[in-house]
């Protein structure tokens, strides 16, 4: 909904700047000089600089640094847009038409961004949906939390609720305990609140069945459980929220046989094509790594797939040839002596991942799905990590949703981190969730994000 109020918003601009340029001759320059087309193309590459620069992300579309992104933003399309009028003469605007648009259309983004937070943070008119946590322990804290951390959301914590009269009028974090579990009905009314998060920890004979029933029948609240909440907030499961029966229970479609085929075949095909497109980069990278250093150019490390069978990742050498002989395998980690120096700039670039192209032909990986990692391990994350296990329920892939949600970590810790988000991929994965993962992934390769 917002990027089309703002794809709007944005060709509205281009049409002012056009009045601006041209007055009376306007309708001339916009039919006759195909001036509707120009202001297309200044949209959208405007709107994919948007992307680019984060600028759809509910943690940036408005906040802190907003006037700062959009100057990065739409400086990029301005320098795109400049290079393709002078490539292809007949689109251009004319130099006072462009940068008349260009300054209509920022000044509109900035206005509309700007005027949309006011406008949601407002106590009285704002577009938020007010939230009401039951509990006080540390899920209750964490859902708030990450509520806060995503001002652009669309959801405002209102407060807590709890059985614990002590607390009353206590800051957990920010938001306080505002009342006890017996008067809920009171705060719902009190402080409009639209949806209670259940998030209490112990239910038993703790647990307001009878309240939180007659408020959700009668339809003046929606009530929800902490863990899909967190889920949808934050495209990622809290695996300490989370209890088995409702990830058993849990909305997800069954994967058929024919799907399952569609699938693979989808991905050979687009690895062969990708492979070949890659070939020269490739051949360059080798080279390179052949000239650095001594040792073979390609790197096979053992590696568990799908059920935990174990396949060789091929993978160009970035390191020492003999970087584990004396360490035996340790997690790489960021400015690591080992990696050499064309080793750094592909794995920057990600030029090192291009031969897993040959792994996801062989059928070891897909395209999307969690990282496979070593058996080593594994075994080790396994026994501290609950649930580490499911994530190789499905192939393993070349990227994934951990991948572009999580920068690139090398400790017990970001394991546990990056399980979160390829759960959530495990539990929702999809072609849509496929495509969005791919054009993300293209964003991170061309910023070098998360490089280690």
């Amino acid at each position: 909904m917002w990027f089309v109020s703002e794809t709007l918003a944005l060709w509205l601009g281009g049409l002012i700047a056009c009045l601006i340029h041209q007055a009376s001759d306007a309708e001339w320059e916009l039919i006759a000089r195909h001036g509707w087309l120009k202001l297309l193309l200044l949209v959208a590459f405007v709107q994919l600089s948007f992307y680019l620069f984060d600028l759809y992300d509910v943690r940036s579309l408005f906040g802190r640094g907003i006037v700062f992104r959009l100057a990065k933003a739409y400086g990029l399309a301005g320098v795109v847009l400049a290079l393709l009028f002078y490539t292809v003469p007949w689109l251009r605007m004319g130099r006072g038409m462009f940068l008349i648009s260009i300054g209509c259309t920022f000044a509109i983004s900035l206005v509309l961004r700007l005027a949309a937070d006011w406008y949601a943070g407002h106590p009285r008119l704002g577009i938020r949906e007010r939230i009401l946590i039951l509990g006080s322990g540390n899920l209750a804290i964490e859902t708030a939390r990450a509520t806060l951390e995503r001002p652009g959301s669309g959801f405002s914590v209102v407060g807590f609720v709890d059985d614990r009269p002590e607390l009353l009028g206590v800051s957990l974090i920010n938001p306080k305990l505002i009342g006890l579990t017996g008067d809920l009905e009171r705060v719902v009314d009190d402080y409009n609140v639209d949806r209670i998060v259940v998030a209490v920890e112990d239910r038993r004979g703790r647990f307001p069945i009878e309240g939180l029933l007659k408020l959700r029948l009668s339809g003046r609240v929606v009530v929800e459980e902490s863990a899909c909440y967190y889920e949808r907030l934050t495209g990622k499961i809290a695996t300490e929220m989370l209890r088995p029966s409702w990830l058993i229970f849990s909305r997800g479609g069954r994967s058929s046989e024919f799907e399952q085929r569609l699938r693979y075949i989808a991905n050979v095909i687009a690895a062969g094509i990708c492979f070949l497109a890659c070939l020269p980069v490739m051949l360059i990278a080798a080279i390179a790594i052949k000239m650095e250093s001594r040792g073979p150019v390609l790197y096979l490390q053992t590696r568990v797939g799908r059920d935990n069978r174990l396949f060789k990742i091929i993978k160009f050498r970035s390191m020492d040839a003999h970087a584990e002989m004396e360490s035996g395998p340790v997690w790489a980690s960021v400015g690591d002596p080992r990696v050499t120096r064309v080793g750094r700039i592909i794995r920057k670039l990600r030029i090192d991942e291009l031969p897993q192209f040959i792994n996801i032909v062989k059928g070891d990986m897909n395209f999307i799905g969690p990282r496979p990692e070593r058996p080593e391990f594994v075994t080790q994350l396994s026994e501290k990590i609950p649930y580490y296990s499911e994530r190789h329920l499905v192939r393993p892939g070349l990227t994934g949703w951990a991948q572009i949600r999580f920068p690139y970590g090398a400790s017990l810790k970001d394991a546990a981190e990056k399980l979160r988000y390829d759960l959530y991929y495990i539990k929702n994965q999809s072609w849509l969730l496929d495509a969005i993962i791919v054009f993300e992934t293209f964003k991170i390769v061309l910023f070098g994000r998360g490089a280690r």
